[in-house]
Parts: C-alpha cells; sequence; structure tokens
C-alpha cells in the first residue's frame, strides 16, 4: 500500500497527516524528537494532504463540526469497534470509557478501551479528546491533556455551551 504524508501548522502545533490511495490513515502531532518512520508515513507530499488540511482549518476556526474525509483505518477489530464510537460523540459532547465499553457490550474492558482510544490513529478527526475518566477528569490524551483541554474548549466555545455526557 502506497503512503504520503503532508505536514501543515495548526494551533494545536505542527501536524502530519498521513494517507493512503484509501483516505486518511495517519494524524499525528508532533510529541517527541523522534521523527515518525519513513514506513509510517511514506514519502513528503504536502499536496495530498490538502483536504484534509482544508477541513482541519475549518475545525479550528470554528467552521466545521463534522469531518468529511475517507478514513483508512488499521487496527485490531476491536479497535475499529472503539474508534466507530467515538464517531458517534456529537461535537462539544463527551463520553467516557466505561459508557463506550458498555455500548460495545463489554462493561468490563473499560481498560481496554482507553487501550484503543490512545491508540486511535487520526485523533481530532476520530474524536478520542472527547472521552473522560468516570468522574469528569481529563485522563490521558497522547498529544497531552492540555491539547485535549484546547479541543474540549474550542468545541464548547463553538457550540455555546458546556459539555455534555453522551
Amino acid at each position: 500500500m502506497s503512503r504520503a504524508h503532508a505536514v501543515f501548522s495548526s494551533p494545536l502545533g505542527p501536524l502530519t497527516a498521513v494517507l493512503s490511495e484509501d483516505g486518511l490513515c495517519g494524524l499525528y502531532m508532533k510529541l517527541t524528537k523522534r521523527p515518525l518512520s519513513p514506513a509510517i508515513t511514506g514519502p513528503r507530499d504536502d499536496t495530498v494532504g490538502r483536504e484534509v488540511a482544508e477541513q482541519l482549518g475549518e475545525y479550528f476556526r470554528g467552521e466545521r463540526q463534522v469531518f468529511d474525509l475517507p478514513l483508512d483505518l488499521h487496527g485490531t477489530d476491536f479497535q475499529r469497534r472503539v474508534w466507530a464510537l467515538l464517531l458517534e460523540i456529537p461535537y462539544a459532547g463527551q463520553s467516557t470509557y466505561g459508557a463506550i465499553a458498555a455500548a460495545l457490550g463489554e462493561p468490563r474492558l473499560v481498560r481496554a478501551v482507553g487501550a484503543a482510544n490512545g491508540s486511535n490513529p487520526v485523533s481530532i478527526v476520530v474524536p478520542c479528546h472527547r472521552v473522560v475518566g468516570s468522574s469528569g477528569a481529563l485522563t490521558g490524551y497522547a498529544g497531552g491533556v492540555e491539547r485535549k483541554r484546547f479541543l474540549l474548549d474550542l468545541e464548547a466555545r463553538v457550540a455555546g455551551s458546556t459539555p455534555t455526557l453522551f
């Protein structure tokens, strides 16, 4: 499978979008000094990520609440089931790991839901930032809790409400 990647700026810092022939398969924030592997990203070609950059720009400006991008997600069946439920959490809404586990019919798999959430390869587009702890606390985010807070605050501000549990 051929992949290419594009890098663009955002209020969260540089984002790297990885695309295959079938769609967006990765969206990564700069987190570490270690660059993403070419085996994961393919060659850099900023033209391939134009639509991703455009839709994310609209999102950050408060003009887009739902993404319309083809996705090419690779993971286990369980991970894909979790990611599908993440897509159902409405803009400016929130859910908990326990609620997602229950929706899967697997209420004891709260930690596995957390691991699948943390393995989401297309954060923001598949809104893993909308998942919080059972107390409402911001628990973990691959991009850092401060970025999670930024995304939740952005959505609440645009929606003119406080986040509600879904």
